[in-house]
């Protein structure tokens, strides 16, 4: 049975967020936000499903960047903001109700990509622009996400550096999704081309968590007695791993991932820790973005392309005091 939800003008943990973070937003070049002329049409009402607020600092600074760009659009803008909490049911209850309180946009990290595509078609055929954040949607007008595969390049560009061109590389991989297979993909075309570096294993799935990747290093560190360097899909699982090769007593190992999370950016402080790199993704941008181009497309002015990609700089030890983290974009 599908659950019913309250939909919410704005999550709780979104204004705290906003009154710790303060009204400002720290607005790149690059994070540009629409200003609507007087023969547009008005955004009145901008309706979002994804994640967690309840706890995800990704989807917190993505609900704040929404929040920023849809008030410069319109200080009254009505923003419903929900939480999936990764089940498509939930989703789905979630996208019927704000198709039927006729919001004017629509952005939606997808749970089941597939599963929602008639959803979202309807969606459309109401009126609502949609936009997929983060993860690509059938049946979104538009996609701002991560350039995944750079992702995995810039990961593993520093790892053959590191290495000086020659040692063993293993892969923890995640599940068998679009944004985790970009990101193995990069990784992978960056080896390929270093004679000296060998690719010991690429498809473990670490699940994309902490307790994943550290029960898939285990088993890796067993399998292999010298592994020089690991790239994790995403900084928990890459953080699991850093642990799983400390308890091992195992020393020399890089480990670089994808997000520039909280997390990440703790471990890249600590100079004993072994993670030495993540390439780091923008969610505050996302949202941005995300409310920016649907407002051009909704006043008729669709971009030539369909979809986005947002750069994913590395954040490494020595570049990690200059890095301003998720809270407000870069």
């Amino acid at each position: 049975m599908l659950n019913k939800m309250k939909l919410l003008s704005i999550s709780s943990s979104i204004l705290l967020f906003l009154a710790a973070c303060g009204g400002d937003a720290d607005v790149k070049s690059e994070i540009s936000t629409a200003t609507p002329s007087g023969t547009d049409m008005p955004l009145r009402s901008v309706g979002i499903s994804v994640g967690d607020y309840s706890y995800n600092p990704f989807y917190i600074a993505m609900g704040k960047g929404i929040e920023d760009a849809a008030r410069k659009i319109n200080p009254k803008v009505k923003i419903t903001a929900l939480s999936t909490k990764f089940d498509n049911n939930t989703q789905i209850d979630q996208i019927q109700r704000l198709v039927a309180s006729e919001i004017d946009l629509l952005l939606v990290t997808a749970v089941e990509p597939k599963a929602i595509a008639p959803l979202l078609r309807k969606a459309r055929d109401a009126g609502i622009i949609v936009v997929a954040v983060d993860v690509a949607a059938e049946g979104a007008d538009f996609t701002v996400m991560s350039d995944n595969i750079a992702a995995g390049v810039n990961a593993c560009e520093y790892i053959t550096k590191r290495l000086n061109g020659n040692g063993n590389v293993v892969i923890l991989n995640g599940p068998p999704v679009t944004v985790v297979t970009d990101r193995v993909l990069g990784c992978k075309q960056v080896l390929a081309r270093t004679s000296g570096v060998k690719l010991l294993s690429d498809n473990s799935d670490a699940g994309g968590s902490r307790d994943g990747g550290m029960s898939v290093m285990e088993t890796l560190l067993s399998a292999y007695p010298e592994i020089n360097a690991v790239f994790a899909i995403n900084d928990p699982s890459g953080v699991g791993a850093e642990l799983a090769i400390k308890h091992a007593n195992r020393t020399g190992i890089v480990v670089t991932a994808v997000d520039g999370s909280p997390d990440a950016v703790i471990a890249l402080k600590d100079p004993d820790n072994l993670f030495e790199g993540s390439s780091a993704q923008n969610p505050y941008a996302m949202g941005s973005e995300g409310v920016k181009i649907g407002f051009e497309i909704m006043n008729g002015r669709k971009p030539a392309s369909s979809i986005k990609l947002l750069p994913v700089p590395l954040v490494t030890k020595e570049s990690v005091k200059n890095y301003p983290g998720w809270a407000k974009g870069f």
